[in-house]
C-alpha cells in the first residue's frame, strides 16, 4: 500500500486484514505500506501519523520507500488522497511490473491520465482506477441490460471542492463514476451550471442520450442515479461501501484482467475537465475532444 494519508487506506487494511475475511479477497492482505503521501493537503498530511499507526496495527510492515515496498509485494493499491502524487508514485510500481490498483482520484491532470494510462500499456502492466461507487447495487446489472438499452441517466454525489485538484475530480467524480457505469462511454460535449452549493454538469453522448450529474455541497447529501431505460426507470441509491471495490481488485489481482477500461477511465477524467473548462468560459458547451492532450494523438 502506498499512501497512508486517506481513510481509504486504514478501511481497505481493516478489511483486507480481517481474521474472519476467509477467502472474500481471495486470500489478500496488506503486508507492508509506504505512508508519504500528499505534500499539499495538510489537513490530509497531519493525519499520516494516525492513519500509519492503524494500518501497522492490523499488520502491515512500514517501509520507508517505494523501492523497499516493491521488494516486499506481490502487488500494489495506491491509496494516496493525492492526485498529484499518483503519477510519480505509479511509475515505479508500473516499470517494476507490479500489478496496481489506484484510488480515486486517479490524477490532479488530464495530461498525468493520459501518461499513466501509457506507461501501463508501454510497460504491459495490468492497472486500473475505480471509484467504489461504480459498484453501488444495481449499476452492474444495469450495464448489463436490466432496464434495456439506457436512454439517460441523473447522477448524484457530493462534489467538495480541494483547490490543488479540477473541482470534480476531487469528489465529484464519485457520481460522475455512476453515470459512465450506467450510460458507457461516448460523451462528446459538456456543459456546467455552477454556484456556490451546486454543480450541475449535462452531457451530451454521440448518439444523442442525455446524461447529468449534479454535484452536491449544500444541504443533504448522497449518492445515487435515476437511470432511464428502453423498459424501465430504475433508482440507485444503494452503497455498500468500499468491501464491492475490494472484491473486484482481488479478482483483478489474480487474472490481470482489466474491469474498466482505460479509454472510459479517461473520458470520465474527459468529461470533468471540460466541466472546468465549461466553468470558467461561463457555462457554455465544452467538446470533449478539445480538452484531451496532445500526446495521447
Amino acid at each position: 500500500m502506498i499512501g497512508l494519508d486517506t481513510g481509504h487506506s486504514v478501511a481497505f487494511t481493516r478489511s483486507l486484514n480481517d481474521p474472519d475475511a476467509g477467502n472474500r479477497y481471495n486470500g489478500y492482505k496488506v503486508v507492508a505500506a509506504y505512508p508519504k503521501g500528499t505534500e499539499k493537503i495538510e489537513a490530509w498530511k497531519k493525519r499520516i501519523p494516525e492513519f500509519t499507526k492503524e494500518v501497522k496495527k492490523q499488520g502491515a510492515e512500514i517501509v520507508d520507500s517505494i523501492d523497499e515496498l516493491l521488494d516486499k509485494v506481490d502487488v500494489v493499491l495506491l491509496t494516496c488522497i493525492d492526485g498529484n502524487k499518483h503519477l510519480e508514485q505509479a511509475l515505479p510500481v508500473i516499470k517494476a511490473g507490479k500489478r496496481v490498483f489506484i484510488d480515486k482520484p486517479f490524477a490532479a491532470s488530464l495530461s498525468d491520465a493520459y501518461a499513466i494510462v501509457e506507461a501501463a500499456r508501454k510497460h504491459q502492466v495490468p492497472m486500473f482506477s475505480s471509484s467504489s461507487l461504480r459498484y453501488i447495487n444495481g449499476a452492474n446489472e444495469i450495464r448489463e441490460g436490466k432496464i434495456g438499452y439506457v436512454t439517460g441517466a441523473d447522477a448524484f454525489s457530493p462534489a467538495h471542492i480541494e483547490k490543488h485538484h479540477p473541482d470534480l475530480f476531487w469528489y465529484g467524480v464519485h457520481g460522475v463514476e455512476i453515470l459512465f457505469t450506467v450510460m458507457g462511454t461516448g460523451c462528446k460535449s459538456v456543459k456546467r451550471t455552477h454556484t456556490r452549493g451546486t454543480d450541475v454538469v449535462v452531457g451530451l453522448w454521440e448518439d444523442g442520450r442525455i446524461g447529468c450529474y449534479r454535484g452536491i455541497r449544500k444541504g443533504k447529501g448522497g449518492y445515487g442515479a435515476t437511470v432511464f431505460g428502453e423498459e424501465k426507470i430504475e433508482v440507485l441509491d444503494n452503497y455498500q461501501g468500499y468491501n464491492p471495490l475490494l472484491e473486484k481488485i482481488a479478482d483483478f489481482f489474480d487474472s490481470g484482467t482489466v474491469p474498466v477500461p482505460h479509454e472510459e477511465t479517461l473520458e470520465i477524467f474527459a468529461f470533468m475537465q471540460a466541466a472546468e473548462e465549461s466553468k470558467m468560459k461561463g457555462g457554455i458547451s465544452v467538446d470533449l475532444g478539445s480538452v484531451i492532450p496532445e500526446r495521447s494523438g
